[in-house]
């Protein structure tokens, strides 16, 4: 279960409806409810002794108890999104990833799952029993999830349509949408584990100084980024592209920078960092500034290049970098801050109007942001970009919350509920092509010969 929990969550049961006892085993502890109450029984792998300690469930004082069946709907919504986005994006470029600057329907996915995964860990590290037990476990699943995230997106299947696969070490890519979560998941659960205080939450403000030592860690992250963001002088530089002609000379191009704070496509610190430590060749090499107007005549859309395109146009450039991950646990942080609300904080009333107010003012300030210059980017990942996907996260998860969890509306919600139960593995398969693969597999006598081909699919 490891890896696929990191997507799907590892502690999502706040009870059952029915009265009898529940159990789920996350790794770090069993979730028991009895009488109406649901209790947490810590143990370490050592052996220790079983020791309840009573939380509350959804609903405050009701007398039924569920199951947070929220944000399996949330994570099946944004799965839904993320295949929509992904099959319609090339004929409706409208929702596709916006080529620069602004915000598209697709630029909610990545949030989202890094929303979801925060919200995940709230209620995954309630209690524990040994810190040192639960940082290795968090530490191995977040290997297996990097490791999941090499084969997937660093180069392995290539070339589908021929049935050919296999990573080129000089060119694979490092980074990626898998490799992101994990590292999101990763600090945020060491932040879950080791930086919360003993206080006692009875209202907003002392759920803050329980946790201000988390919220330390994301405003030091923030600081850090916005320091290299506008304060990194980025030289000029070059980069190469080989031709479809494997012993060809590859062509060379040169991209003149000499500035400093610079947040266009050619000249950010975002891609130099990247560059610098990554490589140029082990990056994205489609990238999403392809679609604009400099380098595309059929932009929003990809398309030909104008004849007096930059020289940057066909440079690599990675859409899930080093520094674009900072403000990505940024996210994940907040939406752990939610799943604290959760825990802590037994009204519903009291739950809505917390999300909703922290939510708000997330989006206000990210617009807020992006009049004044600095601009909502997902490639970037800018501050404004975190704020305003945050906060829309925020606003869908109390609306969900309140049709799903409040008001019991589970029936209209079945679909996306299962498909959020099954996150990874629908991404691996639609996303990451595992399924195109499998079934170009089976060919009669000559590789084009697939299931594909025989109902249209493919070229």
């Amino acid at each position: 279960m490891g890896t696929y929990e990191l997507i799907k969550g590892e502690d999502n049961e706040i009870a059952d409806d029915s009265k009898h006892v529940v159990t789920v085993e996350d790794g770090y502890s069993d979730i028991k409810l009895e009488s109406n109450q649901l209790i947490s029984v810590s143990k370490s792998n050592a052996g220790d002794n079983q020791r309840p300690v009573i939380f509350s469930g959804i609903g405050g004082d009701q007398a039924s108890k569920r199951r947070l069946a929220s944000l399996d709907v949330f994570r099946g919504i944004t799965v839904a999104l993320m295949i929509l986005v992904d099959d319609a994006g090339g004929i409706l470029p409208a929702i596709n990833h916006s080529p620069w600057n602004g915000v598209t329907l697709a630029d909610f996915v990545m949030p989202f799952f890094l929303f979801i995964v925060g919200v995940s860990l709230g209620l995954t590290y309630k209690k524990l029993s040994c810190r040192v037990v639960a940082s290795r476990k968090a530490l191995l699943r977040t290997l297996k999830l990097l490791a999941l995230g090499l084969v997937l997106q660093g180069g392995y299947f290539h070339g589908v349509n021929d049935l050919t696969y296999g990573v080129d070490l000089e060119q694979i890519r490092w980074m990626g949408i898998l490799q992101r979560i994990a590292i999101a998941y990763l600090l945020a659960a060491l932040c879950e584990i080791w930086l919360k205080g003993d206080d006692d939450v009875n209202s907003g403000l002392s759920l803050l100084t329980k946790y201000r030592f988390q919220w330390l860690v994301a405003f030091v992250l923030t600081s850090t980024y916005l320091a290299l963001l506008y304060g990194l002088y980025v030289p000029g530089w070059e980069y190469q592209i080989q031709s479809k002609n494997s012993s060809a000379t590859p062509k060379s191009f040169s991209v003149k920078c000499g500035v400093r704070g610079d947040t266009g496509p050619a000249c950010n610190a975002v891609g130099m960092i990247d560059r610098k430590v990554l490589g140029v060749r082990h990056l994205y090499r489609r990238p999403v500034y392809a679609r604009t107007k400099q380098c595309s005549i059929s932009s929003p859309d990809y398309g030909p290049r104008p004849p007096d395109a930059p020289s940057w146009c066909q440079a690599p450039f990675d859409p899930e970098g080093l520094l674009s991950s900072v403000m990505a646990v940024v996210t994940c942080l907040i939406g752990l801050h939610y799943g604290h609300v959760i825990v802590h904080i037994k009204d519903d009333k009291d739950r809505i109007l917390q999300w909703i107010i922290t939510a708000s003012g997330l989006v206000v300030i990210g617009f807020s942001l992006d009049f004044f210059g600095i601009h909502v980017n997902k490639v970037l990942y800018t501050f404004s970009y975190m704020c305003v996907t945050a906060g829309a996260a925020g606003i869908l998860f109390t609306g969900i919350y309140i049709l799903v969890d409040v008001h019991g509306y589970r029936r209209p919600t079945i679909v996306m509920e299962w498909m959020g139960m099954h996150a990874l593995m629908i991404y691996i398969l639609v996303a990451c092509n595992l399924l195109p693969v499998v079934l170009q597999g089976f060919y009669w006598r000559d590789p084009r010969n697939n299931i594909l081909r025989l109902i249209g699919i493919g070229s």
